[in-house]
């Protein structure tokens, strides 16, 4: 005699919560707790012991350390984020065009940012040290050496490596976003005569929106999260083209400044958050644009 099992089609409401339970606790113990212990540094005293409202976010702005790493940084982020972004979809359309069964290559992508870091600038500084692979050759051919790691050329440099590292990520995203374009609109798009650029502009481009938001987010996160690649290349106290907030937070960690170094946490995370909710704004506002302009 067989057994029949029936399954209930009420599921208890407090049933998802108790699969998120731990994953919430741990969210709420290592993340939320901290910020909160950080912004209360922010408007305390060296003690402790009592509110300083503001002075410690004066101090911070008005530190030329700070205004230092801060502008390097937003230089960065301005220079790596189209870069990677841009090269990264125009070789991404390039391997769907050229390459149909690119799923093949896709792990590929994933080497660089699967190597060690350590090994990544042991590497570059084979390459760019003053007695290095580039200068040798530049010698060979009679032209003068170029102090790569000690001089304002360590900036391209820094943004060469963060290119090569996360080139790969940026690619599959962009790439997922193309597999997810109905063939359709370039059919009625070739029938209507239009070539490869023109489909590009007009059906690739607005169907990677989504693709972009995202893209562009991990592309921010990881221009924030340089630092290892920095310090490892030029150290704590880099030449000052790519002294970024990383090294300013880890040398006043150093030197045990924690109301400074709290209210710059919480300057860079309010400055963080709104260039994400701007990117995601941005996004949100042309797909709405977009689906009001459907027939």
């Amino acid at each position: 005699m067989k057994k029949t099992f029936t399954h209930s089609t009420h599921r208890h409401p407090c049933l998802p919560w108790a699969f998120l339970l731990p994953s919430l606790v741990g969210t709420c113990l290592f993340y939320l707790v901290p910020l909160l212990e950080i912004a209360m540094w922010s408007f305390s005293d060296a003690r402790h012991s009592g509110f300083v409202m503001l002075d410690n976010y004066k101090s911070v702005l008005q530190n030329s350390a700070f205004r230092l790493a801060f502008k390097n940084t937003l230089c960065f982020l301005g220079v790596c984020l189209p870069l990677l972004l841009g090269l990264g979809l125009l070789l991404a359309w390039l391997l769907w065009l050229l390459l149909p069964h690119s799923r093949y290559v896709q792990p590929l992508l994933l080497l660089p940012p699967a190597l060690p870091v350590a090994g990544i600038a042991l590497t570059w500084k084979i390459l760019f040290e003053d007695s290095g692979l580039l200068n040798g050759w530049f010698g060979q051919f009679g032209l003068s050496t170029v102090s790569f790691l000690k001089s304002d050329a360590v900036f391209g440099v820094l943004v060469a490596t963060f290119i090569w590292k996360n080139l790969g990520y940026t690619l599959l995203i962009w790439m997922a976003g193309l597999g997810d374009i109905p063939n359709v609109l370039y059919e009625a798009a070739a029938i209507d005569g239009a070539g490869v650029w023109r489909a590009f502009w007009r059906i690739t481009l607005p169907a990677l929106l989504p693709s972009f938001g995202l893209a562009a987010l991990f592309g921010i996160i990881g221009c924030f999260r340089v630092f290892r690649e920095a310090w490892l290349l030029a150290g704590n106290y880099p030449p000052d083209s790519i002294y970024l907030l990383p090294h300013l937070l880890n040398n006043w960690f150093l030197a045990l400044d924690m109301q400074r170094l709290s209210a710059a946490v919480m300057l860079v995370l309010s400055v963080f958050g709104s260039v994400t909710a701007a990117v995601r704004a941005a996004v949100a506002l042309y797909r709405r644009h977009t689906d009001a302009c459907k027939p």
